[in-house]
């Protein structure tokens, strides 16, 4: 269960792309131990406000606290050790090709945290054990399933040992019979207590385990709240529109 300790605020994220505003205004704050679901049309900003948070991308504006200190995007140190506690999942895995699973786990652990080899590989095949993956850990990636590498890819973001955890969309490359295997490991971590901001269309995992939703569209947070009142009692009427659309195809299943 969260707690009720903020860890992270997010405060009037934009984001432009020449003349195009990606991302407006969005303001999102987030407890420790909770899971925060972004949901909205494909396009709405939800892969961008993720990039924004962890700096993969540089907001035009905006201002972020973890743990109540304030993040200065221009302390370049201080951009270097906030990524260290904030973790990120991505589409695509962005896994080393020419590195095996235990490799791609181990690398950050000595080059990032400063480990010995030995140590390194010890928290690495841990991490694998974890996600159901020691027996792969010196397969390539071209050697795993697109499965097998997002749980590699998790592996090595939960060795760093993050205070939050951003999953862009991690099922979204994945064949439908592979989705289960991640999100039962994502369902792992989140019972573990690990704080997440995760965008997905699998609607019927993110209301069983999320807190919250937020509906995202045309780079604005339109609206907030559990995932009930979002999907049957939304207050605004975009949000019942889209929503009325993911019932009419998922049922009343969640």
């Amino acid at each position: 269960m969260a707690d009720k300790i903020p860890i992270l605020r997010i405060e009037n994220m934009t984001k432009w792309y020449g003349d195009k505003e990606v991302l407006k205004d969005a303001s999102l704050s987030i407890n420790k131990g909770e899971l925060k679901v972004l949901i909205g049309p494909s396009g709405g900003g939800k892969s961008t406000f993720l990039q924004c948070i962890n700096f993969l991308v540089k907001p035009d504006r905006g201002r972020l606290w973890l743990d109540g200190r304030e993040i200065v995007r221009a302390r370049k140190k201080e951009i270097y050790e906030y990524r260290q506690k904030v973790g990120m999942i991505f589409q695509d895995f962005n896994l080393f090709d020419h590195l095996t699973a235990l490799h791609n786990v181990r690398i950050a652990l000595v080059r990032v945290k400063g480990m010995s080899k030995g140590e390194a590989r010890d928290r690495a095949i841990l991490e694998l054990d974890r996600v159901g993956l020691k027996s792969y850990m010196h397969q390539y990636p071209a050697e795993l399933s697109g499965g097998q590498k997002q749980r590699v890819s998790i592996a090595r973001a939960l060795a760093m040992d993050p205070e939050i955890m951003l999953l862009d969309e991690p099922t979204s490359a994945l064949d439908p019979e592979l989705i289960s295997e991640v999100l039962d490991v994502i369902r792992d971590v989140r019972s573990d207590g690990m704080t997440m901001i995760m965008s997905t269309h699998q609607i019927g995992f993110a209301s069983e385990m999320a807190d919250e939703f937020v509906f995202l569209e045309n780079g604005s947070i339109v609206e907030t709240g559990p995932p009930e009142k979002i999907l049957y009692k939304a207050q605004y009427a975009r949000t019942r529109e889209f929503c009325s659309k993911i019932t009419e195809l998922y049922g009343n299943s969640f």
